[in-house]
């Protein structure tokens, strides 16, 4: 007699669903360790690829695939759980063979067919006479006259007389078995009532099932079904009510399916036995026809499950009955998940994946990581970083402000060696704004008079009376700090070369720093952003997270000074300068508004780039140059840019830009502020 299917495959890997609201709980005893993460560990672990590519929505996928590190741990990401849900269908298909469904049922006919042959055995040598003789001699007959196939024996069975009442018995419980195994290819709460079923019962699945296939024949000719009223007659069926038509002829499809899978992993001779089986029964409850009908108006309605698809078992350890309808809605639910998972990850319909799915599937491990991974989401909202505006997910000016901050951040961790940080200015100046101290005035000072610790000194030294005499050795005076402001505008290549010599995401992060830098610590300064490739283009703030490279040729260095410029004319401020990030020498122009682009550069295309440097140095700005890339032409033509402008160049790479950049604007706001005091 071949055994159900193993008890850990049947409770461990297709376990029963926990009930809605129901948990399991267990006292903490240390071992436990469920990785733990904050939105601004979140928002930090997509910095470099929001910088990257300015998609927030494509970086918060890339997230939910590659996974991360959380309070030590591994979070697996989708593409781990991908694999090892792979890896796990192919430990199905090597273990399990579906042959012993069929084998099962055969065995247990021979139990049948065994215990009536000795209970008629038993009965005639307790009853000799020649009328019970003949009778079991009758009786046996027909039993080795029965077809050998199983559909063929258990239709002989359905119509034979039994003398013995255990064999009776046995038969009628192989018949009810077959009848709740095969009603589970419509509905897995089908089959709760099956068992003992009375014919008013019966009867009112048959008109369920007619009902069923009316609404299916209505819906393929576009009309609308009354699903509400259908539940209202036949709602006991159904108790976990599904919420609408599609979702419950949906879970009916599944089912039939997979029972359908099951017949196509079998051999042509072991399937053509199988559904004659299934015939048979069927017919014995009189639903044979609704159910073909229905079988076929599902395939019709649901063409992409996987009907007749053979999952290829190559494994010998055989499954029963309902350890291979198990292992088919199994590999049914992987392939549901498989698609799932490669359709994107959209943080959006993350929270479609059960985890409890996730672990009867893959285990634990995973079922914690998707919990973790549903969580990123809601977490990066909850803490204003990111906002959900229809449908898609964009930065809050929070968020923006965080990935500033975050830049710069990671830029002063490398710079803590060198103790750079707010460069507190000890110089007091005539005008500016106070500094919330004061002290005793000194001939030649601004009369900026502090009056209430003016006459507190004069009654500390003439004692409580009035009037108050004051002298000169009482005046105290308030002092200010020097205002020194700076004008920056940052030019920023987004050219072709950028990313492809990764130069691209330390560029944007510079920016992306620069900008927290200065409005944090120097509200008062003023930071213009201006990408340019085949043309320039100025660069809002809050746009600044967003911007990308630019698939199109062209450095187009003239246009990039030349919106400087006219940026930089229009501020009032002590210093005014321009950044310039690059990794290629001019190789584009602007003339009549049109672009031109040549590579290697036309002589025109410097002459009229140098001419705008001209033009910047006339209106007293300087231009500071950090080169990305060693070429001779670049260094050569960067020459000539600080011989005209008598400003800076530096040659960094990706991994020092932030560094180079940071350290000379804070060293530009110190030196200033002592031109300022002096």
């Amino acid at each position: 007699m071949l055994l159900p299917v193993e008890r850990q495959v049947a409770m461990g890997f297709f376990g029963q669903k926990r009930q809605k609201g129901q948990f399991t709980y267990s006292a903490w005893d240390g071992t436990q360790a469920v990785p733990d993460f904050d939105a601004d560990g979140l928002l930090h672990e997509i910095t470099d690829d929001l910088v990257q590519h300015g998609d927030l929505q494509a970086a918060l996928r890339r997230l939910l695939y590659q996974g991360f590190e959380a309070d030590g741990q591994r979070v697996q990401g989708l593409r781990e759980m991908l694999e090892r849900l792979r890896e796990r269908r192919q430990e199905f298909l090597q273990t399990y063979d579906t042959s012993g469904v069929l084998q099962e049922i055969k065995e247990r006919l021979d139990d049948v067919t065994r215990l009536e042959e000795t209970g008629i055995e038993q009965q005639l040598s307790q009853d000799p006479s020649k009328e019970k003789v003949d009778q079991g001699l009758e009786h046996l007959e027909s039993l080795h006259q029965m077809p050998d196939d199983a559909g063929g024996r258990l239709r002989s069975l359905q119509n034979y007389d039994f003398m013995d009442d255990d064999a009776r018995q046995s038969f009628a419980e192989l018949q009810e078995d077959l009848k709740q195994q095969f009603m589970e290819q419509f509905s897995r709460n089908l089959t709760e009532g099956i068992r003992d079923m009375s014919p008013e019962q019966m009867q009112a699945m048959k008109d369920m099932m007619a009902d069923l296939n009316e609404m299916l024949r209505q819906r393929a000719q576009g009309e609308t079904p009354d699903f509400d009223e259908f539940m209202r007659k036949h709602g006991e069926f159904f108790p976990d009510n599904p919420k609408d038509l599609d979702e419950l002829l949906m879970n009916m499809a599944r089912n039939m399916a997979a029972m359908q899978q099951l017949l196509a992993s079998m051999t042509p001779e072991q399937r053509q036995e199988f559904e004659s089986v299934m015939d048979a029964m069927m017919e014995d409850m009189d639903l044979s026809w609704q159910a073909n009908e229905l079988g076929q108006l599902l395939r019709g309605a649901f063409p992409g499950l996987p009907w007749d698809k053979d999952p290829g078992f190559r494994g010998n350890q055989p499954l029963d009955m309902q350890g291979g309808l198990q292992m088919m809605d199994a590999l049914s639910q992987m392939d549901d998940l498989e698609k799932f998972m490669t359709r994107g990850g959209d943080p959006n319909l993350l929270s479609e994946i059960d985890p409890e799915q996730i672990e009867n599937l893959l285990g634990e491990d995973s079922a914690r990581s998707l919990e973790q991974l549903q969580r990123i989401a809601r977490e990066l909202e909850a803490a204003g970083l990111i906002e959900n505006k229809d449908g898609q997910f964009q930065l809050t000016p929070r968020g923006m402000r965080r990935i500033g901050e975050n830049a710069l951040q990671d830029l002063f961790k490398k710079l803590q060696k060198d103790r750079l940080g707010d460069h507190p200015e000890v110089h007091r100046g005539m005008l500016g704004e106070s500094a919330y101290t004061s002290r005793a005035y000194q001939f030649g000072d601004p009369f900026l008079l502090d009056v209430g610790k003016t006459i507190r000194n004069a009654v500390m030294r003439n004692g409580p009376g009035s009037p108050v005499r004051i002298r000169p050795e009482d005046f105290e005076i308030e002092e200010t700090e020097r205002v020194t402001r700076t004008s920056t505008v940052l030019l920023l290549d987004l050219s072709m070369s950028m990313p492809m010599r990764d130069n691209f995401v330390p560029a944007k992060k510079v920016a992306m720093a620069l900008h927290a830098l200065i409005s944090s610590q120097f509200p008062r300064d003023y930071l213009g952003i201006v990408g340019f490739s085949e043309v320039a283009r100025e660069i809002e703030a809050k746009d600044l997270p967003k911007a990308s490279f630019d698939f199109v040729y062209g450095t187009n260095m003239h246009h990039a000074l030349m919106l400087a410029r006219q940026m930089l004319v229009r501020q009032a401020a002590t210093t005014k300068q321009i950044i310039m990030i690059t990794d290629g020498e001019p190789t584009a122009h602007v003339e009549n508004g049109q672009p031109h682009f040549s590579y290697p550069p036309t002589p025109e295309t410097i002459a009229l780039t140098l001419a705008e440097v001209g033009r910047v140095t006339r209106e007293d700005i300087r231009i500071n140059v950090f080169m990305l890339d060693a070429s001779s032409s670049l260094r050569r033509f960067v020459e000539r840019v600080t011989e005209l402008n008598h400003g800076r160049a530096f040659f960094t790479t990706p991994e020092s830009l932030g560094e180079y950049v940071l350290v000379d604007f804070l060293e530009n706001k110190r030196v200033d502020r002592r031109r300022a005091a002096g």
